[in-house]
């Protein structure tokens, strides 16, 4: 029985750090637990987080992914509007000042994995980086928890991130023939190639996409006077 006087999250909290005493666990300002597994690790955590009494994981409810390739950086930084507008909107020149977040994590993809005890009533984040970024790689979790077939599927599709032990990792949301990864951070906005019906070929052809990169910014005006406080009025005048 969970302890009334402890929470819930610090009560699981606490039956982690006692089976894993080293465990990069905490507790964030929502009460979520969260928990940064390495990926050599991440089978037999979750094994253990399903089977063991102390945790009663039955159910893993999603499987995501993070891209932190521009994580934390700043892009445009002003306080001010210009008449010309920002050129970085149109040519995407080289960002030089940025700033940089000191809790910018060193890989660049992590999986998240959103684990659910039906027992317990708790729920568990897993946050595993992968080894390199060329060529990220993570285990598969499908012989654990059969609703991850589909999950890491997607998440391939999405980040190409590659799941070894993957019983059919294929893509599973994008079309036949697509190239790239669209959640990635530098996938472009317009994609690599567009679709058209070739009346002569009598089919649906791709063709590298006529579309020119563009991120559009808006001129703002951060400090504008007409959202400013108004000034303190004195008290009026007493004739009597």
């Amino acid at each position: 029985m969970t302890d009334p006087v402890q929470s819930a999250p610090d009560e699981l909290r606490g039956r982690i750090l006692g089976v894993w005493p080293e465990a990069a666990v905490t507790v964030n300002r929502v009460g979520e637990v969260v928990w940064t597994v390495a990926p050599d690790q991440l089978f037999t955590v979750m094994k253990t987080l399903r089977d063991d009494p102390r945790f009663h994981f039955e159910q893993l409810i999603d499987v995501t992914a993070v891209d932190y390739l521009t994580y934390g950086e700043e892009d445009w930084v002003t306080e001010s509007s210009t008449q010309t507008g920002f050129s970085r909107a149109v040519t995407r020149d080289p960002v030089t000042d940025r700033a940089t977040r000191a809790d910018r994590p060193a890989g660049r993809f992590a999986v998240v994995y959103h684990l659910l005890s039906l027992s317990e009533n708790w729920r568990l984040r897993l946050k595993v980086f992968t080894n390199a970024d060329a060529v990220p790689e993570i285990p598969s979790v499908v012989p654990l928890y059969a609703s991850a077939n589909w999950f890491e599927r997607e998440v391939f599709d999405l980040f190409g991130i590659l799941f070894v032990g993957h019983p059919d990792l294929r893509r599973i949301l994008t079309d036949y023939g697509f190239i790239g990864h669209p959640f990635r951070k530098d996938f472009p906005l317009s994609g690599e190639v567009e679709v058209r019906y070739d009346p002569e070929a009598g089919r649906v052809v791709y063709e590298p996409v006529s579309i020119v990169p563009r991120q559009l910014v808006p001129r703002v005006i951060r400090h504008d006077a007409r959202y400013a406080e108004p000034a303190p009025q004195p008290p009026p005048e007493d004739h009597a």
